[in-house]
């Protein structure tokens, strides 16, 4: 099962010999990599529409590997229990969408809890920032260009330790260990501009923001 090079870093994030889950399956390409890759007991693909869920039922059964899946009907984490999965994947929505499943699950902060690998479309300081300050520590945090579009491939595990994120870290994260980080990070710096115009000269934010625009 070919994926894209969003879902190929994601599917490589994921806890093998554990169950895993796959939250918003859309077309159930990934569900069904992750099931033929015979590295998982179970894959769980599960999406809050009938007619995705339908997609996806019908693409594992042309990868053959239904017997390794179950596709459920739901609204985010819902229908997940604690302890179920090792690894819970939300790839495509928006940050706070991501994080408001998360807040409707207070179970994925037990000890010991699921690893979340996550793909927001959108925000993804906004998401960094909302791990640390929830107790999630971000293990992996990768640039990925796919479809002319960058993102960032995040693995997060909760240690229940709240941090406070600079600008600078909130924006680029962990993604200056990668090659890709570059072009990344100038698409992220794009951003910046627009923020700067709402922030009153001479203030600390002001100070920071004009020198991440100058690249210091």
């Amino acid at each position: 099962m070919a994926l894209d090079a969003r879902l190929a870093a994601a599917a490589e994030l994921c806890r093998p010999g554990l169950p895993v889950a796959d939250v918003g399956c859309d077309h159930g390409k990934l569900t069904a990599a992750l099931a033929c890759s015979g590295l998982y007991p179970r894959v769980i693909g599960t999406d809050l529409r009938p007619g995705p869920l339908a997609k996806a039922r019908r693409t594992v059964e042309q990868a053959q590997c239904q017997d390794r899946v179950q596709l459920r009907l739901g609204d985010g984490l819902s229908v997940l229990s604690a302890g179920e999965v090792g690894t819970i994947v939300i790839a495509g929505v928006s940050a706070q969408t991501a994080w408001q499943m998360l807040e409707a699950a207070p179970w994925v902060s037990d000890p010991g809890g699921p690893r979340l690998v996550l793909i927001p479309a959108t925000r993804h300081d906004e998401l960094r920032r909302w791990l640390a300050g929830h107790g999630f520590r971000l293990v992996c945090d990768r640039p990925v260009e796919a479809a002319g579009r960058w993102y960032a491939v995040m693995a997060a595990e909760y240690d229940g330790t709240c941090r406070q994120l600079t600008l600078a870290q909130a924006l680029y994260g962990d993604t200056g260990r990668w090659p890709e980080a570059s072009g990344y990070q100038a698409k992220q710096r794009e951003k910046l501009a627009k923020l700067r115009l709402g922030t009153p000269d001479g203030t600390p934010a002001a100070r920071e923001i004009d020198q991440l625009l100058k690249g210091e």
